[in-house]
């Protein structure tokens, strides 16, 4: 079974319509079991698979997902791009509820996650400078425009632990940084997207402001509720239109991103580490 795309939907979004001849793929990884079985099937004429973030039921909390598993996963299906659906609050007045941002940034405000597949002997640092795929980002600015649904290229995702959502003292602190949107996941999975050499590109769907703005206190479980499931309606919508507009080839150099990135001596890496690695490095120690 193998996918050229990968979908992450995250609250609110646990299934993916409109895939053709489906069928779940589970996946075994080194560092676990990813957060469900991957949905493998064709989506606009291409083979896609969707994985629900917090699992179908939503039973995984941001703090308890297991990234690598996740990313890797993706990886052993034969995914070159992921498109990442997130629910997000706004920290700006210009990101209303239900427009969809594509950051082009992250801050990381999380404490002690892992957020990269190297170490036990071997080491890498990828160049994370600009973290989200630009081609992608295009795909998916032109798809959300053919969809209808209002969306910005650019921004910062400032990602937090959670699960407790913000106090008004760090919400003002997070908009006197200057940040966009807020939310609890996507910073990892860009960092490990990149070292697996997987384009990636984050859709922040706004459901509501965060706490800083004066109308949050009326904002009711059931205005959320009803904004996440617009949010997934245009969410699907959107991924149909992406995923039929995303070429075979893009010279992305996402593809490319550990090409110079390992920094220990090939001899030097321990052979469970480089079995464990394999999918990822096997091309550089050839």
């Amino acid at each position: 079974m193998n996918a050229e795309i990968g979908i992450i939907g995250g609250s609110g979004l646990y299934t993916m319509p409109g895939f053709e001849a489906h069928e779940e793929a589970h996946i075994e990884t080194p560092w676990g079991s990813p957060s469900d079985p991957y949905i493998v099937g064709s989506l606009a004429g291409k083979q896609v698979a969707f994985l629900a973030r917090h699992g179908r039921g939503h039973r995984i909390s941001p703090s308890e997902l297991n990234f690598r598993a996740n990313i890797y996963g993706f990886k052993k299906l034969g995914v070159k791009y992921i498109i990442s659906l997130s629910a997000v609050g706004s920290l700006k007045e210009e990101h209303k509820p239900l427009q969809f941002v594509l950051p082009d940034q992250f801050f990381d405000r999380t404490r002690g996650r892992v957020s990269t597949f190297f170490g036990e002997g071997c080491v890498a640092h990828i160049s994370f400078a600009d973290p989200i795929c630009e081609d992608l980002a295009a795909v998916v600015l032109d798809a959300c425009k053919e969809s209808g649904v209002d969306a910005k290229k650019g921004g910062t995702y400032l990602c937090m632990e959670g699960p407790a959502f913000s106090t008004k003292a760090e919400s003002n602190v997070y908009r006197s940084w200057g940040m966009d949107v807020i939310g609890m996941t996507n910073l990892q999975e860009a960092k490990l997207a990149r070292e697996a050499e997987i384009g990636y590109v984050t859709v922040a769907m706004v459901t509501d402001y965060d706490c800083w703005h004066p109308d949050h206190d009326a904002v009711t479980v059931n205005d959320i509720i009803a904004n996440l499931t617009r949010n997934a309606e245009n969410a699907a919508a959107v991924v149909r239109a992406a995923v039929g507009k995303i070429p075979s080839a893009m010279t992305c150099k996402c593809h490319s991103a550990l090409s110079h990135a390992i920094i220990t001596d090939r001899k030097a890496i321990p052979e469970a580490t480089r079995m464990k690695l394999e999918p990822f490095i096997g091309k550089y120690l050839a």
